[in-house]
């Protein structure tokens, strides 16, 4: 096992249409509007950009992503991640109910010097970081489509 490596895999059952839904997640560059701990995001050409998130630990994460897969028939965005994480990222969104599911799925390693260093002892409290920020950012995305804020 690297102490270093990290997958998480997240569910959001969300109050709107699939296609709705996805809309929204494909415009990274909105997501510091509902997202609280992302805190910028850059586009840097037609398929790529950098962001920096922050939870409740005192640290920034800085990466820059890549489109590997964008595709609104399937619903599926995917996207490489290099600088603090080195890995993948990918949301599937899908029909469920009368709303939508959205599954966030990402593996990654840490770069940063200092998350490599904690990565074994901290490893619960990175997790517990992680799973903070995509409360929130469930809890921001429920509250823009309920609005109709799309």
């Amino acid at each position: 096992m690297r102490f270093s490596h990290f997958r998480f895999r997240t569910v959001w059952q969300l109050p709107a249409p699939p296609d709705t839904v996805y809309a929204v997640l494909e415009r990274a560059g909105e997501y510091p509007r509902w997202w609280p701990q992302v805190r910028s995001v850059t586009a840097r050409g037609d398929d790529g950009g950098s962001a920096r998130f922050r939870s409740f630990l005192p640290y920034d994460l800085r990466v820059t992503a890549r489109a590997t897969r964008q595709d609104p028939h399937a619903r599926v965005l995917e996207i490489a991640l290099h600088g603090d994480l080195e890995g993948w990222a990918r949301w599937t969104v899908t029909a469920h109910g009368s709303g939508a599911r959205a599954v966030y799925e990402q593996e990654v390693d840490v770069r940063r010097p200092l998350m490599r260093v904690l990565a074994l002892p901290c490893r619960p409290l990175f997790r517990a970081n992680h799973a903070v920020m995509m409360r929130s950012g469930r809890r921001g995305l429920t509250a823009l489509l309920s609005r109709g804020g799309v």
